[in-house]
């Protein structure tokens, strides 16, 4: 799970490593209660690199500048993310500029210390001036680790490390770390999470940023739902299957667009539940990828009826449908969706169809 900034940022607070002054806003008239004196630092709230070339990052010198800013991007959408919030921040007097990161290295199966005297944009193309520093996970970070790094750093990168580790992070990253009147300060954060330990996190934020409405609409309801760049909904019982499905797809030139795996259950309430996701997300065709080992063909295709019948579905439903009791649930199926025997004869045609 990756963390906006201004998240990263309460965290690097709550370890004792200094940041600059700063509020979220959302809208417009929270300016108004901000209590930082200006000029001002605005930045969009954004997941992914390259905001500042694209304009995400402003400057303003009074609130009428700062409204304009926040006008200009709110309206923004960045490499295909559109900006909800924006980072108001303190501007720092800068006198140098440094990059910072801890990562997970599954090559070496150690973590990964990395340190760049020159900080800011551009840090992958200062490859030459990167200190690289191996960690063994079990050892920890030692003495002579931060020996290799500014005197003056090695204080934020004891705690960066510590949030590295407590918090399971594959990244924590503070690029630029600035030194700012003689003080190190984080002006920026990057914290990715290992999603399988969110578990042992409830401290962390609850929403994550990255799913659209409708994944978070079908993680609610405990689906795995997942929303693609192509045209064809693809619902199926297994992530394998689903998967595989999607690259039978790809193989007929149809794009996969959304990715719904049914796992185990026939449970008609569940399959009605997924039925009514990929409606919501507009698919041109939808491909059944049923296989029924322990899941009963006949009880998917109860679910599948009970939808069909009360809600329009405005997109052809191509269905491929074996195992446990598929005869049943062919013959029950027949008024409803295309039914093809085979797997690449479903994906053909949900390509072919999706083409239109």
């Amino acid at each position: 799970m990756k963390l906006l900034e201004h998240m990263g940022k309460e965290i690097f607070r709550e370890y004792g490593i200094p940041v600059p002054a700063g509020m979220v806003a959302e809208k417009k008239e929270d300016l108004e209660r901000i209590d930082i004196p200006f000029p001002w630092v605005m930045k969009a709230q954004v997941l992914v690199g390259g905001r500042g070339k694209a304009g995400g990052i402003k400057f303003a010198s009074s609130m009428e500048e700062a409204k304009n800013a926040f006008d200009e991007i709110m309206a923004m959408e960045i490499k295909g993310e559109r900006v909800r919030r924006v980072l108001v921040e303190e501007k720092l007097s800068i006198e140098k500029e440094y990059y910072l990161s801890f990562f997970l290295d599954r090559s070496s199966r150690n973590y990964l210390m990395m340190f760049s005297s020159q900080g800011g944009v551009d840090i992958e193309a200062m490859a030459e001036n990167i200190t690289k520093v191996y960690i063994n996970p079990l050892a920890g970070l030692q003495g002579y680790h931060l020996r290799k790094i500014p005197k003056e750093v090695r204080d934020v990168a004891k705690r960066l490390y510590k949030i590295f580790t407590e918090k399971d992070c594959e990244l924590a990253e503070i690029n630029p770390l600035v030194i700012s009147e003689g003080k190190a300060i984080a002006a920026d954060s990057k914290i990715i999470v290992d999603n399988n330990s969110l578990y042992r996190h409830p401290e962390l934020p609850a929403e994550d940023v990255e799913l659209t409405p409708l994944e978070r609409e079908a993680r609610e309801k405990g689906i795995a739902f997942i929303q693609l760049d192509g045209n064809i909904g693809v619902i199926a019982n297994g992530a394998g299957l689903t998967m595989a499905t999607l690259d039978a797809l790809n193989e007929f030139n149809g794009r996969g667009g959304v990715f719904l795996d049914l796992g185990g259950t026939d449970n008609p309430e569940k399959v009605k539940q997924a039925f009514e996701l990929m409606v919501k997300a507009e698919p041109s065709v939808i491909l059944l990828n049923l296989f029924g080992g322990i899941t009963k063909c006949d009880t998917v295709a109860r679910g599948i009826i009970e939808f069909m019948s009360q809600h329009e579905i405005k997109c052809p439903v191509v269905a491929r449908i074996k195992g446990m009791n598929e005869e049943v649930a062919r013959e029950m199926l027949k008024d409803y969706v295309i039914a093809v025997e085979s797997f690449q004869e479903a994906a053909k045609k949900a390509a072919e169809l999706g083409g239109d």
